[in-house]
């Protein structure tokens, strides 16, 4: 049961819903984009939002198709992420969406939802920023197709009132060399003490986190220090660890030493894993 009153509205164009969404606003009703839902219940229900309405975009047909057009996976926002991890078509981000919630949220979760929500591991984005994908953008200036490393930086950074559409990923990623790991305190659909993506690219590792610190994050520095040659794996991990060490979580999945040492391990399994191949 979620304890506010809200109006519901449905759309079916981009237009209609950034119209709605400003004319909404212009009223003081602080509107809210609607897909899943999952998160926007969830918060709801422990009164940590206040939306006077939400804007339903599930009618809106590029929002929820999924299909490969000019050699790019087209996702959009509101395809969920069960629909994601069964069609196997990027394996790197079906694995991450596998693993984001149990099965029954997974078939209302969607990838906007994750990307755009305030729940802070946000793992989608973790596959999609190693990968240079973009992100398609509708707003007061009508579309437009941006990298999502340009907008992403510890969240997804739209300006008021602009609908996420959908992601664009080109289909060399696919094939890649990949590595996908999600710790968790004790159950495997708990929030992540740590989670790491990793791919290799032209002989070189790209990596990303979340868990790790208070938002998901992918670092030039410990890329730099992955793909250096001349040092050993146990001096390029304790080297990783002391750059990311000041920002590392303390909560109740787990300390922060804890986290380390969950690190610690990962990035060794990781290296192996990936310079095997």
């Amino acid at each position: 049961m979620i304890p506010i009153k809200f109006e519901y509205y449905k759309v079916d164009t981009l237009e209609e819903a950034f119209q709605a969404f400003n004319e909404l606003n212009s009223q003081g009703k602080n509107p809210m984009y609607y897909s899943g839902g999952t998160e926007i219940i969830t918060m709801a229900r422990a009164n940590n939002i206040n939306m006077g309405a939400v804007i339903d975009i599930k009618g809106i047909t590029e929002c929820c198709t999924m299909e490969m057009r000019d050699n790019k996976l087209n996702i959009g926002s509101a395809v969920t992420l069960s629909q994601i991890s069964e069609s196997k078509i990027f394996p790197l981000l079906g694995q991450t969406a596998a693993r984001i919630a149990d099965h029954t949220v997974q078939c209302k979760l969607t990838i906007g939802g994750n990307l755009c929500g305030t729940i802070i591991y946000k793992e989608t984005s973790l596959p999609l920023i190693l990968c240079d994908s973009s992100a398609v953008i509708f707003g007061k200036n009508g579309r437009r197709e941006v990298q999502l490393n340009q907008i992403f930086d510890k969240k997804l950074n739209l300006l008021p009132g602009e609908i996420l559409v959908g992601l664009k990923i080109d289909e060399r990623y696919f094939s890649l060399p990949y590595v996908h790991v999600k710790k968790t305190k004790s159950d495997k659909i708990a929030y992540p003490l740590l989670t790491v993506a990793a791919l290799k690219k032209d002989d070189k590792i790209r990596i990303a986190f979340s868990g790790l610190h208070p938002y998901p994050f992918r670092n030039k520095e410990v890329e730099n220090l992955i793909n250096y040659e001349s040092m050993s794996h146990k001096n390029k991990t304790s080297q990783i660890i002391e750059v990311l060490s000041s920002s590392i979580l303390n909560d109740t999945e787990g300390s922060s030493e804890y986290r380390k040492f969950v690190l610690k391990n990962t990035l060794e399994n990781t290296f192996k894993m990936l310079n095997e191949v």
